[in-house]
């Protein structure tokens, strides 16, 4: 070897991680690709199925089963590894992708977007916890950056390619087509982790069958949360009971005074769940929006995602080269102004019949404030993380993540069903995405530091 080559200074892209940087962002691309196109369809496909009434639950119910497969992956992972965990989760996503691909009936898309969840959530889990123990911590910020990057180009073509297939093909090849892709990836990322150690010296031994349990719990609450208006009880009372099991599942899952905002990581992980569910229960009315009060064909409907996830990259390379400077508390008070910004401007254009470029202009706002959150809550949570508690840390920033955007996607379509077909449809629900913003600057002035300092030098997922 020469003495350039010794020198070289090491790259996740170096002959070691190529493979596993290569696969693992595919990865990422495709479950992102998958995200942004299901968003952009969906109306579609609730037209077609004759499931109107299981529109939001085919988001929410994914979002509530992916909690059981993050607990299940992070347990498993802090044991055994990542390599077993990963598989089987990739197994589920495929599983389900095919499910939904061939659905006959909505019940059956949900069916299979439910077991999608299980993949999809231990799949994010079992990749935080490859990147932790493969590459030094030096790189975690490049791959990262790599995962980000992942998110920019199905961001541009995503949408717009749903749309296209939607319309010319079917939306079956939405789902189909990417569960194709997905096991190709996988292979790239196997073959090369099969000769990797990735077991820790210090695994976590404590015993997992009560957090397994209370998993189940915070799903089923999510699911029953969905389907509150389908009950022979006032939609209101289904709605607080399940909260109620929530709440009480999720104190295993979480930090310690995860839900009193204590400083430090059950800030970072509380934020993450305001933060999310004021994104993405609002984003999937955004193209609802377009198709229905503009008449947007599906190839074009995903334009205001489009816009928001393009902000994103751009806010997550800003985050990454100076969020050290700019500080914890300044980045979650910018970040959160943006989120409120987008949300009352685009309920706004809702309410006043404006331009649908207000729209498409004023959710890019969106994604600019969650491109400068995201990444430094990632950071900090694997700041905060040591090898025993990777896995659990990480699943729960995941689940707390999740379980907020069930919950409030299920609010969200309530309201909607309850206002469906008056003007104050829209709006309300943007107002809630409005009101989760300003709720997510009590976590978000209470993160404090860790280990983050010059770790984040890239844009982060």
């Amino acid at each position: 070897m020469s003495e350039s080559a010794a020198t070289r200074p090491e790259t996740i892209w170096s002959a070691r991680h190529a493979w596993v940087t290569a696969g693992s962002v595919a990865l990422i691309f495709l479950a992102a690709l998958q995200s942004l196109a299901v968003t952009t369809v969906m109306p579609v496909v609730s037209a077609d199925l004759g499931g109107a009434a299981l529109y939001a639950v085919a988001f929410s119910g994914t979002l509530a089963t992916s909690v059981i497969g993050m607990v299940v992956v992070g347990a498993w992972s802090d044991r055994t590894g990542p390599v077993a965990p990963l598989t089987a989760a990739v197994a589920l996503f495929v599983v389900g992708l095919v499910i939904a691909g061939l659905a006959p009936t909505m019940p059956v898309l949900v069916a299979g977007r439910l077991v999608q969840g299980l993949g999809t959530g231990g799949q994010v889990v079992a990749l935080y916890v490859v990147t932790a123990r493969v590459y030094p911590p030096s790189l975690h910020g490049r791959v990262f950056a790599a995962f980000s990057a992942a998110w920019v180009v199905p961001s541009l073509i995503g949408p717009f390619l749903a749309g296209a297939v939607a319309e010319f093909l079917h939306w079956r090849w939405v789902f189909l087509g990417v569960a194709v892709l997905t096991a190709a990836a996988f292979a790239m990322v196997a073959l090369r982790l099969r000769g990797i150690p990735l077991r820790t010296d210090h695994p976590a031994t404590g015993p997992i069958g009560i957090r397994m349990l209370c998993a189940v719990l915070v799903a089923i609450g999510g699911v029953t949360t969905s389907l509150a208006g389908e009950f022979p009880v006032p939609a209101w009372l289904v709605v607080l009971v399940s909260l109620i099991v929530i709440v009480l599942a999720l104190r295993p899952l979480l930090p310690k005074r995860t839900l009193v905002a204590a400083r430090g990581l059950p800030s970072v992980v509380l934020m993450r769940g305001f933060i999310a569910g004021a994104l993405f229960g609002a984003e999937i009315y955004v193209p609802y929006l377009l198709i229905e009060r503009d008449g947007f064909p599906p190839t074009l409907a995903g334009l205001g995602l489009t816009a928001a996830a393009i902000a994103w990259a751009v806010a997550a390379d800003i985050s990454g080269r100076v969020g050290d400077r700019l500080g914890n508390a300044r980045i979650s008070v910018l970040g959160a102004a943006q989120l409120f910004t987008a949300a009352v401007v685009v309920g706004a254009a809702a309410l006043l019949h404006l331009h649908p470029i207000v729209v498409i202009v004023g959710w890019a706002f969106a994604g600019g404030g969650m491109g400068l959150m995201y990444p430094r809550l990632t950071v900090l949570t694997l700041a905060y993380s040591t090898s025993r508690d990777q896995g659990f840390n990480s699943s729960a920033l995941s689940i707390f993540d999740a379980i907020g955007s069930t919950v409030v996607i299920a609010v969200m379509g309530l309201v909607f069903t309850a206002l469906a077909g008056g003007p104050a449809a829209f709006p309300a629900v943007f107002g809630i995405a409005a009101a989760l913003a300003v709720a997510a600057l009590v976590p978000g002035l209470r993160l404090g530091h860790a280990r983050e300092t010059g770790q984040a030098r890239a844009p982060i997922v």
